[in-house]
C-alpha cells in the first residue's frame, strides 16, 4: 500500500526470468498501481478483498499461476536479488523455504532491540510448542511450491466482502500462521539467510505490541488446533529446519551488512539473470512419510 516510490528500486533488483509478478494493492492513494504497470507492463494488479497483510498475501497466493511462489514486501526492506537462493532450496527438495535474519549470512539494519527480543521469545515459544527449529519466526520473506497452498489454509475472501472487515490471519500474524502450519503438516522446510534493510520510503504499519500479541495468540490457537488433530488420530509430524548457512556454489554472496551508502542514495545494479541451479546443493532431511496435515481452524472475525 502506497509503495510508488519504492517500486523502482525493486525493479532494478528483480532477477530476470521471473515468470509472473502479482501486486496486491491495499487501496493505495498514491501512484503505486500506475508506477507498477510502467515498470512491469505484464504485472497482475489485484485489490485485496479485506484489509491487512495476511489477506493481501492470501489474495496473491490464490491468484498465482506458477509452480512456486515467493512472497516479498514492496517497501525495499527485502532484496529481490535473493530470490534465486529461495528457488535453489526449493529445487533441492524443500517444500517451504524461510528467509532468516539470524543465521550466518543474514542480518538486519531495521529490527529494533525490542522487536528482536520479542521475536526471540515468540520464536522459542513456537519451537517448544510445535517441536520446530525456526530461527526467525516473524520474517516474511518466504517461498513455497504452489501445490502446498491447501495445507496453509488461507482464506482470500471475495470481492463482495467489506474492505474494512478483518479475519484472523489477515494481519501481521500471517507469517507465524504459515510457518506453524507448514511445520505441523510435515512439510520439508529449509531456511536460507536473508538481509533486511530499512524501509526506503514511507512508514510501516507494524505495531510491535499489538501485532506481537496477535502472534502470541496465533501460536496458542495453532497449538490447540494441532492437539485436536492428535486427538482425532492424526499425529503431528516432527520436523527440524534445515539451515543453509552457506550459499550454494555458483550463487553470488549476499552482504552481511548494508552498503556504505544508504539505499536512498545508492541503488544496487539489477542482476543480469537468475543464476543457474548449482550442480550440487545441500541435501535436505526428509520428513516423516505420509505425514497427515492437522485440521486447520476456520477463519473467524478478529
Amino acid at each position: 500500500m502506497n509503495e510508488a516510490r519504492n517500486l523502482p528500486w525493486l525493479a532494478r533488483r528483480m532477477p530476470a526470468g521471473v515468470h509472473e509478478l502479482i501486486l496486491v494493492d491495499g487501496r493505495s492513494v498514491d501512484d503505486t498501481i500506475s508506477v507498477a504497470r510502467e515498470l512491469w507492463p505484464q504485472v497482475r494488479v489485484l485489490t485485496q478483498t479485506r484489509r491487512g497483510k495476511g489477506n493481501a498475501l492470501a489474495c496473491g497466493f490464490h491468484a498465482a499461476a506458477g509452480d512456486l511462489i515467493v512472497m516479498i514486501d514492496a517497501d525495499g526492506s527485502m532484496d529481490p536479488g535473493e530470490i534465486p537462493y529461495f528457488v535453489a532450496a526449493l529445487e533441492a527438495g524443500a517444500d517451504y523455504v524461510k528467509g532468516s535474519r539470524f543465521i550466518s549470512g543474514g542480518g538486519s539494519s531495521d529490527i529494533t532491540r525490542v522487536r528482536a527480543l520479542g521475536n526471540q521469545a515468540l520464536n522459542r515459544l513456537t519451537n517448544w510448542a510445535h517441536k520446530s527449529a525456526f530461527t526467525d519466526l516473524c520474517y516474511g520473506y518466504n517461498a513455497f511450491w504452489t501445490r502446498i497452498l491447501p495445507v496453509l489454509g488461507l482464506d482470500q475472501g471475495s470481492p463482495d466482502e467489506s474492505s474494512q472487515e478483518r479475519f484472523w490471519g489477515d494481519g501481521f500474524e500471517v507469517e507465524t500462521m504459515i510457518n506453524i502450519r507448514a511445520q505441523a503438516s510435515g512439510l520439508r522446510i529449509a531456511e536460507v539467510p536473508s538481509y533486511e534493510s530499512t524501509r526506503l520510503h514511507g512508514r510501516s504499519n507494524l505495531n510491535a505490541v499489538s501485532d506481537g500479541l496477535r502472534v502470541l495468540r496465533t501460536i496458542a490457537v495453532e497449538y490447540q488446533a494441532s492437539r485436536r488433530g492428535q486427538a482425532a488420530g492424526a499425529p503431528r509430524a516432527t520436523r527440524l529446519v534445515a539451515r543453509q548457512a552457506a550459499r550454494p556454489t555458483g550463487l553470488p554472496a549476499i552482504p552481511t551488512q548494508p552498503a556504505a551508502a544508504s539505499p536512498q542514495s545508492a541503488v544496487p545494479a539489477k542482476p543480469a539473470a537468475v543464476p543457474a541451479k548449482p550442480a550440487a546443493v545441500p541435501v535436505l532431511p526428509t520428513s516423516a512419510p505420509n505425514a497427515p496435515a492437522f485440521p486447520l481452524s476456520e477463519g473467524t472475525p478478529a
